[in-house]
């Protein structure tokens, strides 16, 4: 009975055709470098796309090649193995850029794949080998799919899986080689007719079986990839069209383009209108940006005193803007909300521009966050007509807004006049951002500093152009880098991003640079705010911030107590990083005190310099 060709080919791998009839020992030779090859493309998935490149287009090319030569001549058959054959040399020919071209290469490689599965299920074979044709087929079109959605997933995973099937692969091919050598090839067992028929058709009936329950194996995983997709797509925040700016806006910044109702919550004694207004961004090119306005529902008459609320980090994603977001208006976001709203106060908290809006994140930007901060209040006094805005302003903020509130103060004289900063209040600010680069980095690497080094890295290069990405990237994982700038730390899919991370974290290979140095380190240092403000300051932290080192906030006032600024600090023991500006917090009533005495004028303690 002549020998039948196997239906299902290894497509993604060409190797077993090639080893198939090598002696023993080339086989033991052969699977000792496969499975040190597998081995460093699970242990390595970054460092090894080169390896994974050559090993996936190489197998491409050659298998192509074997189908195409060994099939029969059909339109279907000649059609994949050209497909299969362009898609190698595709990774091959342009190796420097396939570590960037190699997600969606392999995702490419996924529907081929599929395509040639479903056209075996369709043209040959048994019931069982069609539906698991069929089978994988689809799953291998499905994950096609889902790899252009989540492309720095796509690679770490698929190096894993090559990774994996070739150490199995190696294994495999070793243990052929050594049962070769201790078993002589002239040695043959009597040939008995009947018993090889009956195996022949217990292995049919369990090959069969096999079949089927992988079957649904391949079906119930991709089901569960779609399914696992649609819900990180729908924890995802939604930008409506409200940010959309107009074709024309208009001239000069800080002025009003639209306004509408907040679509989240409410605090109890304020109504929430977010706008849209035009500003200037980190590079002082036009810009739109969008924000929250927070006006005491009694609102007494005569001009009202304005908070500028400089939010912490959101991540750097148009989608992360906390208009966005459900609570970003009450006081589980911005500090004694409620209180200011009695007040009188009115509150004024910017997205910055490039969330909400469309355009570059200033992350740890100072100029651009402050004309941000400065325009919203502008176009806050063009929001209502029942609604005059006091010159009297205090900027508050908070970890990266706290940042951002330093800058606030330090530009509002230049860049509005109009505006009268009396004093600032900042909750574990980032002031000088070089000094917690240099903290963070000497620690053990981890997923979300891998994350957050994305989110200064990357707006970085995109607002100077002397900062390159690839500067202080490592090869091949532009995709994952870029990737982890798109997700929300308040969205599901910020979990992708941490899981990538820890994937390549090992020796922390995504960032292969010290990013205090270079052009990176020059701009780091020029958006650090360590110079006296001239008006009052309050500054606060938590004693247990996890997030910031205190340590860099004793230095910090410390340096401004040295230069002559009026600044009252404090410490709070048992506080982490957001506690502070969480309701019950014991700083609250100090920073509403502290800023009701600066509007009211009144003499208070504003200096602590001289207290340790």
């Amino acid at each position: 009975m002549p020998a039948t060709r196997r239906p299902h080919a290894r497509r993604w791998n060409a190797l077993p055709a090639l080893v198939r009839n090598a002696p023993p020992r080339v086989l033991l030779v052969i699977g000792a470098v496969v499975v040190a090859l597998g081995v460093l493309i699970v242990s390595r998935p970054l460092t090894s796309l080169v390896l994974l490149g050559v090993y996936v287009g190489a197998s491409a090319v050659v298998m192509g090649i074997v189908e195409l030569v060994g099939r029969p001549a059909s339109w279907w058959a000649r059609s994949v193995s050209a497909a299969w054959i362009l898609a190698g040399l595709a990774v091959l020919v342009w190796l420097g850029r396939s570590l960037e071209l190699l997600p969606p290469v392999l995702a490419v490689l996924l529907v081929i794949g599929g395509l040639a599965s479903i056209g075996r299920a369709v043209s040959r074979g048994g019931a069982s080998a069609r539906i698991l044709a069929l089978s994988w087929g689809v799953a291998q079109i499905a994950f096609g799919v889902l790899s252009f959605t989540w492309p720095d997933v796509t690679v770490l995973v698929l190096a894993v899986v090559f990774g994996v099937r070739t150490i199995v692969f190696g294994l495999g091919v070793f243990w052929r080689g050594a049962v070769g050598i201790r078993r002589p090839r002239d040695r043959a067992e009597p040939f008995d007719a009947q018993r090889a028929v009956r195996r022949r058709r217990v292995r049919a009936r369990w090959a069969a079986a096999g079949r089927y329950a992988l079957s649904l194996v391949l079906v119930a995983t991709a089901a569960g990839g779609w399914w696992l997709n649609d819900w990180l797509d729908a924890g995802a925040p939604v930008v409506d069209a409200f940010y959309d700016p107009p074709a024309e806006v208009p001239s000069g910044h800080g002025r009003l383009i639209r306004s509408d109702a907040y679509l989240g919550r409410l605090p109890e004694n304020g109504d929430v209108t977010r706008m849209l207004y035009t500003t200037r961004d980190a590079a002082n090119r036009p810009a739109v940006a969008s924000a929250l306005v927070i006006v005491p529902k009694d609102l007494p008459p005569g001009p009202r005193p304005v908070i500028v609320w400089n939010h912490g980090t959101t991540g750097v994603a148009q989608g992360c803007a906390p208009s966005l977001r459900d609570a970003s208006a009450t006081k589980w976001s911005i500090p004694a909300l409620e209180q200011a709203l009695k007040a009188g106060w009115v509150v004024v908290a910017s997205d910055f521009s490039g969330q909400g809006a469309p355009g570059a994140y200033p992350y740890l930007i100072g100029k651009g966050e402050a004309r941000s901060s400065l325009d919203a209040v502008l176009a806050a006094s063009e929001l209502r007509t029942d609604l005059t805005l006091s010159p009297d302003t205090v900027v508050w903020g908070h970890s990266q807004g706290g940042h951002a509130a330093l800058w606030t103060t330090a530009i509002a004289e230049d860049y509005a006049p109009g505006i009268d900063v009396l004093g600032t209040a900042v909750v574990a600010p980032v002031a000088d951002p070089p000094a917690l680069a240099r903290e963070l980095l000497s620690g053990p690497p981890n997923a979300m500093l891998s994350v957050i080094t994305s989110w200064v890295l990357v707006p970085y290069s995109e607002t100077y152009a002397d900062v390159h990405l690839d500067d202080y990237i490592a090869e091949g994982s532009r995709s994952i880098v870029l990737e982890m700038t798109q997700r929300c730390p308040s969205e599901p899919g910020v979990v992708v991003s941490v899981l990538t991370a820890l994937g390549v974290s090992e020796d922390r290979p995504l960032y292969n640079a010290d990013l205090t140095d270079g052009a990176l380190g020059r701009r780091l240092a020029e958006n650090a705010m360590t110079e006296p403000l001239g008006t009052p300051m309050l500054v606060a932290w938590g004693a247990d911030d996890e997030v910031i080192p205190p340590k860099l906030q004793r230095d910090y006032v410390q340096e401004l107590c040295a230069e002559g600024q009026a600044v009252r600090w404090a410490t709070y023991a048992g506080y982490d990083h957001l506690r502070p500006i969480l309701p019950k917090s014991r700083f609250l009533p100090v920073l509403y005190s502290w800023t009701k005495n600066l509007i009211e004028g009144r003499d208070q303690v504003v200096d602590g310099c001289g207290l340790r």
